[in-house]
């Protein structure tokens, strides 16, 4: 499969590609956590308040996750539904959560614990895929050089300071670490890099691939963990594209060819903990871009930022808890989905799996839905989360709107009807099989 290849999500059988549980899975865990969490105010907390790396280093003192559980993330993961899992194990602050023998600022170093290996212990074990975060940014590496987003770029001596730094130092220290992920932590299913800014800004040099060696990096990766996935934040071709925050109004293409893809979102507008950032998503809002999602033959990494001791928040927990009752009797909506080659009606999204057909109800009509082009290849029409029929009819096009009888619908149209009362559910989804060949 070339780089960015879309894989069908509504085949089945064996896969053909180590690729294709990515496809296929479709709904995973982010989980943003490092030094910036005790500080509970964004990830990005050194570079917005301008800390030098000597004053930021102090923290370490206080890096104390006792909260830290990764088997009860892994369950609550789990629960919700997700088929797969990614852990921040070094953010651009530097501090990692692994152990390295090229730095002293690690977990390891501050508290005693590998919490990349405590995460991927669990995670595996509940039988979810497993994926590092890695930023190709450190802020606290001493050869890094001062740029736009660097913590020290206000200061008036920066570019002075840039003259003793030396980027080809870090690279090997970049490339060095990311080694000791890759040899030492068994099988990592997916890595996500992040990130590459190469536009000028401010007076300043962005940085591009020559910086981290995207080539070599890409190259090593894969010589490492030949079944890896990649994403596309080296700036080179990867195995997918990565949105952030936003939601694509249509299948992502490059160069006119459809390709794989991932919304990154998260609960409340930040990723790693911010304690005064109330914004949360409500559950509902997360299930209709999920399914928003897959309906474009995409998939969804939604992240918890777990607080300063390594607890998921208690709202975090409640949303996933209530995202998992939802996913307990539609999985098969989602899981293994994709999209569809049939026009769903305003306020709704169709999903596909084999020969079922999933419309996604993000508004209830009252007594019916008229479904275009779907006359004469839908089988059976039932509620999904509790299995009921739905009586199904066609409805002449030159039929007169009279009194209690409504009017015709274009040849061809499908009509469902409905009970008046909605589901008690978050996203009611009708399950409609096909006919063979449809």
């Amino acid at each position: 499969m070339e780089a960015y290849e879309v894989a069908d999500g509504n085949g089945g059988g064996s896969m053909a590609h180590p690729h294709e549980w990515f496809t296929r899975d479709r709904f995973g865990l982010f989980i943003h956590f490092g030094l910036y969490s005790t500080l509970a105010r964004h990830e990005w907390v050194m570079s917005r308040e301008r800390t030098s790396p000597e004053e930021y280093e102090k923290h370490t003192a206080f890096f104390d996750p006792d909260r830290f559980d990764a088997p009860a993330m892994a369950r609550a993961a789990k629960r919700a539904g997700m088929r797969y899992a990614v852990l921040t194990s070094k953010h651009h602050e530097g501090f990692t959560l692994f152990d390295t023998a090229l730095s002293d600022y690690s977990s390891v170093r501050a508290c005693g614990r590998d919490l990349v290996r405590e995460f991927l212990e669990a995670f595996r074990a509940e039988g979810i895929r497993v994926g590092l975060y890695f930023s190709l940014i450190d802020w606290h590496h001493p050869d890094f050089t001062i740029d736009y987003h660097h913590p020290l770029r206000d200061r008036p001596d920066a570019r002075e300071l840039n003259a003793g730094r030396d980027m080809a130092r870090y690279r090997a220290y970049l490339h060095g670490q990311l080694r000791e992920l890759l040899t030492g932590y068994g099988k990592i299913d997916y890595l996500f890099y992040d990130f590459t800014y190469v536009d000028p800004r401010d007076g300043w040099e962005g940085k591009g691939p020559e910086d981290w060696d995207s080539e070599g990096l890409l190259a090593m990766t894969r010589e490492l963990q030949p079944d890896i996935i990649v994403n596309d934040r080296l700036w080179i071709p990867g195995d997918l594209v990565t949105p952030e925050q936003y939601q694509p109004d249509a299948p992502l293409e490059r160069d006119g060819a459809e390709v794989r893809w991932e919304a990154c979102q998260t609960l409340n507008g930040s990723w790693g903990y911010d304690r005064d950032n109330l914004g949360h998503k409500s559950p509902d809002l997360v299930i209709r871009m999920l399914v928003d999602t897959v309906s474009k033959n995409g998939n969804l990494l939604l992240n918890v930022g777990p607080d300063g001791r390594g607890a998921v928040a208690p709202h975090d927990l409640r949303s996933l808890e209530s995202i998992g009752e939802w996913m307990a009797l539609h999985e098969r909506a989602v899981i293994g989905a994709g999209a569809a080659r049939w026009d769903a009606p305003s306020g709704a999204v169709f999903t596909r799996r084999d020969d079922r057909l999933y419309l996604h109800l993000f508004t209830w009509p009252f007594g019916h839905v008229h479904l275009r082009d779907l006359a004469g290849k839908v089988r059976f029409a039932r509620l999904l989360h509790d299995g009921s029929q739905l009586r199904t009819s066609e409805i002449a096009p030159d039929q007169q709107a009279w009194n209690t009888e409504p009017g015709g619908q274009p040849a061809g149209t499908l009509t469902l009807h409905l009970p008046t009362v909605r589901p008690e559910v978050a996203v009611p989804v009708i399950e409609l099989y096909l006919e063979p060949g449809a």
